[in-house]
């Protein structure tokens, strides 16, 4: 099915695809292959090296973010048309330091299903009032009408100490990911690896060099694991250095989601971090890494009730309504995920969450409900041994072979819900454990029967290492139609290994069916399933 999206690219070819003047010196030493000492600091004018980004996009709405160089006001215009006559201007906030020089406006009123160029620029507070050069992004908001739409997703950028090898070609899949031409990426988790740190040079088993990690100079917060604000925020700006990653984020919208990497490898409330870390406490780390990932992140923020609230709703059109889940926040401490009724200790998704996500579902009208998941609901995510008892502890819901026990309770109150309230075309997407895999969830081979049969998609990673597959539990009935990971014995194989997937939807405008595919580095397809929606 071809996309009926088609963009204006004559202003992002002249500008190197980097969203402005500002980015071409950035762009020549990308290409170059070397990394620079520093970003040349203009003495007067302020500095947006790092590009922009589009979030959480709307049928009238849209968040633009950037990030200055120092103390600077943004100011923004948007336009219907590519050259900016007759532009919209908004006078947006101050990037100070408090915030680590990022800002964002949301922008208001957009008309729907029309393409949208914005720009940005950053003045500065000094008496000379002088500008950066501009940055340009364009994107295309959510339609008031039936049109085939196209959407990504993955997660896991940064990861095991593969960063940015300039010989290799930066994070390619972004680039894969943006020649697809989608209207908008979810991505599902691990957007970095804090407590992942970089060295300069990876070598093999005999010591040859296999990767180079470019830009640790400017960045020398990932030679270790963040624990302070500023490591997490530089966590967060390594990543956009990556060309690749400018590229994209300045002509394809995003919807952030985190998982465990944000802060650090696993966390629950009762995580005991490792040697490698002189803040041991697990909260503190949790509160500098969501006060970085809202910053960085191009989201709408939620509200002063709970301003740290990451789950939310984002319609997109008449055939689509996604839902952006939290399997992080509110979860209790990992454990051995085996009580055998709810409690305090089986809290997942939380039941505020919980009552949202039912209530979300039930109300929805569109053909597609899509649950963007941070982790699989079926896989077994292990989190070592609980130190009193023994026990195997586990990462998600799932912990083995059914009955449900444990946090699996909420996954299926939830299957539950949609079952009984005739909840029709429910898919979930995931990330997390870095391979691609389709799963069919089918009620008459699962212990637990209560739900209608549907589909999980996992795709992943995006740039981190490549693991293998991970065993499956019953409970649910989930079967393994399709699924590519490395060979027994082999782990954390590097990017370019090549083995880096991302996922893709599209829908059909006059059928309405969706085709999930999944894809890799070279955005080659490797497995594509056709669901035809339900219901008129």
């Amino acid at each position: 099915m071809a996309n009926s999206v088609s963009f204006t690219r004559r202003r992002f070819v002249k500008q190197a695809a980097l969203g402005g003047a500002a980015l071409t010196g950035l762009a020549e030493i990308l290409r170059s292959r070397h990394a620079p000492a520093a970003i040349v600091r203009d003495a007067v004018r302020p500095q947006a090296s790092w590009g922009l980004q589009i979030g959480d996009v709307l049928g009238d709405r849209a968040i633009v973010w950037s990030r200055a160089d120092r103390p600077a006001r943004m100011l923004v215009q948007w336009s219907l048309d590519e050259h900016f006559r007759r532009p919209t201007a908004i006078r947006g906030p101050h990037a100070l330091d408090v915030t680590d020089y990022t800002a964002r406006v949301d922008l208001t009123d957009l008309p729907a299903n029309e393409e949208v160029f914005v720009q940005v620029t950053f003045e500065s507070l000094d008496a000379t009032r002088a500008r950066s050069e501009p940055l340009i992004g364009r994107f295309r908001t959510a339609p008031d009408r039936r049109r085939n739409v196209r959407f990504l997703w993955g997660g896991d950028t940064a990861g095991q100490g593969w960063g940015i090898d300039l010989q290799f070609g930066g994070m390619k899949a972004y680039e894969a990911m943006r020649q697809t031409n989608p209207d908008f990426f979810i991505h599902c988790g691990d957007n970095i690896y804090a407590d992942g740190a970089m060295t300069a040079e990876v070598t093999d088993g005999s010591g040859a060099v296999i990767w180079r990690n470019a830009f640790l100079d400017v960045v020398p917060e990932k030679l270790k694991v963040a624990e302070t604000l500023t490591e997490y925020r530089r966590a967060y700006l390594y990543n956009r250095y990556d060309v690749n990653v400018q590229r994209f984020s300045a002509e394809v919208p995003q919807i952030w989601q985190w998982d465990d990497h944000e802060v650090t490898n696993n966390w629950s409330p009762v995580k005991e971090v490792d040697a490698r870390y002189t803040e041991r406490r697990v909260q503190t780390l949790v509160g500098n890494a969501t006060r970085a990932f809202l910053e960085y992140a191009p989201l709408r923020w939620h509200s002063d009730q709970e301003s740290e609230r990451v789950y939310r709703h984002v319609p997109y059109g008449r055939d689509l309504d996604v839902f952006v889940i939290d399997m992080r926040s509110y979860r209790a401490g990992n454990g051995c995920n085996v009580e055998t009724a709810p409690s305090e200790a089986t809290t997942y998704l939380g039941r505020a969450q919980l009552e949202w996500l039912k209530a979300k579902l039930e109300h929805s009208r569109a053909t597609w409900k899509v649950i963007a998941s941070d982790m699989p609901i079926g896989l077994l995510v292990g989190d070592g041994n609980d130190p009193t008892s023994g026990c195997a502890r586990f990462e998600n819901s799932a912990n083995g072979d059914g009955p449900v026990l444990g946090r699996e309770f909420e996954i299926a109150e939830v299957l539950r819900f949609i079952k009984r309230r005739g909840v029709a075309n429910v898919v979930w997407l995931t990330a997390d454990v870095h391979y691609c895999a389709a799963h069919y969830y089918d009620p008459s081979s699962a212990p637990f029967q209560d739900f209608d049969p549907f589909w999980e998609f996992v795709a992943g990673p995006l740039h981190a290492g490549t693991f293998g597959p991970r065993a499956l539990d019953n409970t649910f009935g989930p079967r393994v139609i399709f699924q590519k990971a490395p060979d027994p014995g082999q782990s954390n194989l590097p990017p370019s290994a090549g083995m880096q997937f991302f996922g893709q939807v599209d829908i059909d405008q006059d059928s309405r069916a969706m085709t999930v595919s999944l894809k890799d580095l070279q955005g080659t397809t490797l497995f594509r399933q056709v669901l035809q929606a339900k219901g008129r």
